[in-house]
């Protein structure tokens, strides 16, 4: 299930207004397609995006024609295990 947030551009401004906190990312293609999701401390783990296309940590959902990751959306969580809770919610 996606997150109920609207898409950013994922390039060095958002990245930038990104919390430096731990939380549920989602990546997507430039057609609003989910490419996965990931945890993790969100600002970190945009930049590795940002320049790799894929955090280490990152769970595609499918290999399936996945184009390169163009827009993010995610949401703070308050500790690790949180981001968790909030991955299996949406995984």
């Amino acid at each position: 299930m996606s997150l109920r947030k609207q898409w950013r551009p994922l390039e060095r401004s958002t990245v930038g207004r990104a919390p430096d906190a731990y939380g549920l990312y989602e990546l997507g293609d430039s057609d609003g397609t989910s490419l996965g999701f990931g945890i993790g401390v969100l600002r970190d783990e945009l930049k590795e995006a940002l320049a790799y296309g894929e955090p280490a940590g990152f769970e595609p959902t499918s290999t399936e024609g996945a184009g390169e990751p163009t827009q993010v959306r995610w949401e703070r969580a308050t500790s690790k295990a949180h981001a968790e809770r909030l991955l299996d919610e949406h995984c």
